[in-house]
């Protein structure tokens, strides 16, 4: 039993010299890596403690750790609430019709990038379509106003030279779901083709030329060659969009709110600001902020799981 023990202890000894002559031979490496490790320790790590005011009821002038602790109360609150089954409905919503719809969109455009043959017209198309990543989201909700005016936009004048009235797509609530979406996917569709055609870069050439020799079609060359080679990079970034389904973005969902829109537009992301900066009613909007992020958590690792036993390809 004593000498088990000192073997166990020698190969301990053994393993932490090998890891500190590891860390000198790459000193430099974690010079490098320190300061982002010491900002993502002060503000990811350590403010996450603030999440226990979640199951308090938290004052401001008795701090975090002095005000007294409430349970499940404020998650009993949410759950019984009249807005908790709207705030679900709605990020559900928007969150499966953006993925649905703008997931495949940037595969299609860099499958078609990729056969475009080098020149000023691949150049033009591609700045064409990533500009639109670099308009702020203020802007664009700007843009969005203004061309959906029924009085002085380009719907307006559309319908005006139609001779009939021009329609407040932005005061309709059923219209305001494919608004949001499909001007995300025109904002972002190009810029995340980056991705895949960085994928698509690490294709042998070789293979295209075979395939050419071969007789095959361009349609051919996509299907059997592009396609699997994007499947792992594809596999990845929906388990990651899946992993964010409740996350639906606040500044560009609140920006476009108004009275009428409403029930249609309120997500968990808006809710939780109004209730918790707007109402200060902290504790109650922490508990639904937690409540969001374990969702999310909860259906990331049943996706990962999922693509792990249909494919070869996963997070861990």
């Amino acid at each position: 039993m004593n000498y088990s023990r000192v073997r166990r202890s020698r190969a301990g000894l053994a393993g932490a010299h090998k890891t500190l002559l590891g860390i000198r031979a790459n000193a430099g490496l974690y010079v490098l890596i320190a300061p982002a490790a010491v900002l993502l320790a002060l503000f990811t790590y350590k403010p996450m403690y603030g999440i226990i005011i979640a199951f308090k009821d938290y004052r401001a002038s008795l701090g975090i750790l002095g005000s007294p602790w409430a349970g499940l109360k404020h998650f009993q609150s949410f759950f019984n609430s009249s807005m908790f089954f709207t705030t679900i409905r709605n990020t559900l919503s928007i969150s499966l019709y953006g993925l649905a719809a703008g997931f495949p969109i940037p595969i299609l455009l860099a499958l078609g990038i990729n056969q475009m043959k080098p020149g000023p017209f691949r150049k033009t198309f591609q700045v064409a379509i990533y500009l639109p990543h670099f308009i702020s989201t203020v802007v664009m909700v700007g843009m969005i106003l203004i061309m959906l005016s029924p009085s002085a936009g380009f719907t307006g004048i559309v319908f005006n030279m139609l001779g009939k009235e021009a329609p407040n797509l932005m005061g309709r609530p059923e219209f305001f779901i494919h608004i949001y979406v499909w001007s995300g996917i025109w904002q972002g569709a190009g810029w995340g083709s980056i991705v895949y055609l960085a994928a698509l870069a690490a294709v042998d050439p070789e293979l295209y030329e075979a395939a050419t020799v071969d007789g095959a079609s361009r349609m051919q060359k996509i299907r059997c060659i592009d396609i699997p080679i994007l499947l792992p990079t594809v596999v990845i970034l929906l388990i990651l969009n899946a992993g964010s389904i409740m996350g639906v973005g606040f500044e560009k969902i609140y920006l476009m709110q108004n009275a009428r829109n409403i029930m249609h537009s309120e997500v968990i992301a808006t809710y939780t600001y109004k209730m918790g900066l707007i109402n200060a009613q902290y504790s109650f909007s922490a508990a639904v902020s937690f409540f969001n992020t374990a969702v999310n958590f909860i259906i990331l690792v049943l996706v990962n799981q999922t693509a792990r036993r249909l494919s070869e390809n996963s997070l861990w």
